[in-house]
Formats: structure tokens, C-alpha cells, sequence
């Protein structure tokens, strides 16, 4: 299984050849410390969000691995051999010793729309948006956390209108990915382009739809975008739209803390930066 933004892995054609990989666990980063206990088997960590969890339920621990640039002192780190091979046996055979884990959920969705596979669909898309049955975009990736107020994000998804397509990366997709908000003429109204890293992607369906429609100002597009921060990688994403040209981005729940009033001055000046406010405000003024 897969947990948490290893949920494209399901989608890399690379991996389509093994059989025994057999979905996705759980939802967002921050389920782990209740997810990893009713998953019973061994988890492998190969990048960040592993959180140190707090007293009884630290006892999954004993079963949690780690590798690359992942790691905490509790856990057994998988380091490559003089070879360059990793041993992961000792996760193989405790995994035979484990329980198998408890159900959580059922289903299934939609992902892999990174920029090759879009693209593959432009025409069909381009079709949608001149027709009118595609009336707008919203780019809604970035970051999710434990806090109530990223139930914005679930409420927005939901009341966007039937025309309108979400272009998502990132862990902030499952505010919403599971949610039932059906196509438009066979095109997911979710095109889940990946990971955070994806939302490269997400820029580059943008430039390409400038192109096919012949617009000199890509801030021209049908493209709202509505980022969700929470901590490096999405101010990452946000300095590359703007670089790009993008203009009128909102980002929330909350500004980064160290955005100071200068530096606010000038993205509010200059890109013309947004924040949230309310379901209803937004999904009228965006």
C-alpha cells in the first residue's frame, strides 16, 4: 500500500507491473498516528511528513522504517551498503508477522493527470472550454494540515459550479478527492496531477492551453488559482507561478508567519496576491 502524497505511485506506469501493490491507505499526512495503528503492518518512510507521535500510540514505532533523507532516532533507518543495494528482508519478514490491516474504506479515484496525460487530452479539453461545457479552472493544491479552518477547502470544492474542473498537486487534494463531484463530457471534474512537485505540471497545462487558445497574457486563461500553504514546498510552487507571470493567486488558510508587511506590500502591489475569505465571498469573486 501507499500512503498519504506516495498516492501517485498508483498512477507511474513503472509501476503498473506489480500486481501486489494494491492501493492506497488512509488520506492526508497528518491521519499517520491513527492510520499507522489500524494499518498493523510495517511502513517505510522514503521522504518528509513523518510525525513523532506521543504516548501510547508511539507503539507502532517498533514498526516504522525509514530511508533516504527520512528519518528519527526511534525508528531503523534502510541505509544503501558499500554495493549501493538496500536490504529491506528485515521489513519483508516482520511485515509475514503482522496482522493484515483493518479495512478503512472503500472506492476508487481518479489520478495520474499529470502534464503528458492532459496534454494527450487537449483537444478533448480545448473542445469543453470553447463549447462552454468547461467554464473555468481552479488550481487548488498545495498543503494540508490538522486544523479546522483547511475545511474550507472541502466546502469550496463543493460548491464550485458543475462547469468548473479542479487542477490539483499536493496533499491538499484530500480535502476533496474523494468526493463525488462527477465529469464534465468524460473529463473528472478532479485531475490529480501528483505530488507537490507535480504542480510543475499544473504550469505547464496552463502555458500549453495559452498557446492552443492564441492569448499573449497567460493571466488571460480561465484559471483561478486557490493555494493552500502550510509550509516550504508550497511557497516554492507560489514563487515559481509568479515568476511564470501568474497574477491574482490567493493562497490560505493563513499567510506564512514570515511574510513580512514589505514583502506582503510587494506581492499585493505587483502580482496582485489574494487570500480567502469565505466559501460564498469566494467562489463569487474569484
Amino acid at each position: 500500500y501507499t500512503h498519504s502524497e506516495m498516492l501517485p505511485g498508483n498512477s507511474y506506469p513503472f509501476f503498473k507491473k506489480y500486481e501486489n501493490l494494491v492501493g492506497n491507505y488512509g488520506g492526508s499526512w497528518w491521519h499517520q498516528t491513527k492510520e499507522f495503528i489500524s494499518f498493523n503492518g510495517p511502513v517505510l518512510f522514503t521522504s518528509n511528513c513523518l510525525v513523532p507521535p506521543r504516548g501510547a500510540i508511539a507503539e507502532y514505532l517498533n514498526r516504522v522504517y525509514t530511508t533516504n533523507s527520512a528519518g528519527m532516532p526511534e525508528c531503523k533507518h534502510i541505509s544503501e551498503n558499500e554495493n549501493g543495494v538496500k536490504d529491506f528482508s528485515e521489513i519483508i519478514e516482520q511485515a509475514k508477522t503482522c496482522d493484515p490491516p483493518l479495512e478503512i474504506e472503500k472506492g476508487e479515484i481518479y489520478g495520474g493527470f499529470a502534464h503528458n496525460q492532459v496534454l494527450n487530452l487537449a483537444d478533448k479539453v480545448i473542445e469543453a472550454v470553447k463549447s462552454g461545457a468547461i467554464k473555468k479552472f481552479y488550481v487548488m493544491a498545495g498543503c494540508d494540515a490538522r486544523m479546522q479552518d483547511r475545511k474550507y477547502y472541502t466546502d469550496f470544492a463543493l460548491a464550485l459550479p458543475k462547469d468548473t474542473v479542479i487542477l490539483t498537486a499536493g496533499c491538499a487534494k484530500y480535502r476533496y478527492n474523494k468526493l463525488d463531484l462527477g465529469d464534465i463530457g468524460g473529463i473528472p471534474r478532479v485531475l490529480d496531477a501528483g505530488q507537490c512537485n507535480d504542480s510543475y505540471s499544473l504550469a505547464v497545462i496552463a502555458l500549453k492551453l495559452k498557446d492552443a487558445f492564441g492569448l499573449k497574457d497567460i493571466n488571460d486563461l480561465p484559471i483561478v488559482f486557490n493555494i493552500a500553504w502550510y509550509e516550504q514546498k508550497a511557497v516554492l510552487v507560489l514563487l515559481s507561478l509568479l515568476y511564470l507571470g501568474f497574477k491574482k493567486i490567493h493562497i490560505g488558510p493563513t499567510l506564512p508567519a514570515f511574510l513580512t508587511p514589505n514583502v506582503l506590500k510587494v506581492l499585493v502591489d505587483n502580482f496582485e496576491l489574494g487570500t480567502i475569505s469565505t466559501v460564498e465571498n469566494d467562489i463569487k469573486n474569484f
